[in-house]
């Protein structure tokens, strides 16, 4: 027990009695409707202490309750963005078939309107993928009466022939590939001259004269002679003409369109086919800003079976 110096007790004896004397008053003597002093004095020494617990207290509350707030937010973005992420597989789905639906119906169409000329349609189940060849591969092989040397085409237009068959598959030789090709002509001078590839997306038409006149816009369609393709299937449109030696340079964008083939036609028979009448060459000729013939295209030759 600490003792306290003999020369200090008289004062802190005087020092006791004083604050009892106080707090006796302070419990004696009242403030209006506040009560009696010692209350008041009680009240004034707590409040401080009260309202600092009391803001930290909210600070923490606030800080756990964010943070669990967070928590969910975070927990709710996931969930939204995995929602939107099925829901951008599902319109690409969904966009997919409808482009698919589109094209079975164009060939759909087209078998329809050739009622009478055999023809396989198949599914395109592979491609080269080098730029050296330009090939496709087809579902469709020996058992379903494919043969080499048998014209692929598309609605839109010729696409190559078949060059390997198998039991169940068959490969296909694009016109744009090297050593690819289709005997042609010209489309309202009935000039006629092979077209060929050179692993580019456009064809080369070669030995037209430089007399002869050719147009920029103009039809190039099958002329036959190469004993694969009918008559008068559309081969492409004329897109630069330029003189050369011997003959005139001339690039011709195919009608169909290789570079996505989904599905094509293996054609059974050398019949001519009716191609309904298309002119998208004007257009092609315009967008890519080439100066057009002054006279009007004609129209895509129906073939007479």
């Amino acid at each position: 027990m600490v003792s306290i110096p003999s020369r200090h007790r008289s004062f802190a004896l005087l020092a006791g009695v004083i604050i009892v004397q106080v707090l006796l008053l302070a419990v004696q003597i009242k403030r209006d409707s506040h009560g009696r002093l010692i209350r008041v004095w009680a009240v004034g020494a707590v409040s401080p202490v009260e309202r600092g617990g009391n803001w930290g207290l909210g600070k923490i509350r606030g800080i756990w309750n964010h943070y669990f707030a967070l928590q969910s937010t975070q927990r709710e973005n996931e969930a939204l963005r995995s929602e939107n992420d099925s829901l951008k597989l599902a319109l690409a789905n969904l966009q997919g078939k409808a482009a698919e639906a589109d094209r079975l119906g164009e060939l759909l169409k087209f078998r329809k309107s050739q009622e009478k000329i055999p023809m396989i349609s198949a599914r395109v189940i592979g491609a080269s993928a080098g730029t050296a060849s330009r090939t496709i591969e087809i579902d469709r092989g020996e058992r379903d009466g494919i043969r080499r040397n048998l014209a692929v085409i598309t609605p839109d237009g010729a696409v190559g022939k078949v060059i390997e068959t198998f039991h169940d598959t068959a490969q296909v030789l694009l016109l744009t590939d090297k050593e690819g090709g289709a005997g042609a002509m010209i489309l309202g001078t009935r000039t006629q001259s092979p077209v060929g590839g050179n692993g580019e997306p456009y064809l080369l038409m070669k030995y037209v004269a430089n007399d002869d006149t050719v147009n920029i816009g103009e039809q190039v369609v099958t002329s036959g002679m190469d004993k694969i393709f009918p008559r008068d299937i559309p081969v492409g449109t004329v897109m630069e003409v330029k003189a050369g030696n011997p003959f005139k340079q001339i690039r011709v964008k195919p009608a169909a369109h290789l570079d996505r083939l989904e599905e094509v036609i293996v054609l059974l028979t050398q019949e001519p086919l009716a191609f309904s009448s298309k002119e998208p060459g004007a257009q092609d000729a315009a967008a890519s800003g080439s100066p057009t013939s002054s006279a009007a295209n004609p129209p895509t030759a129906v073939a007479k079976p």
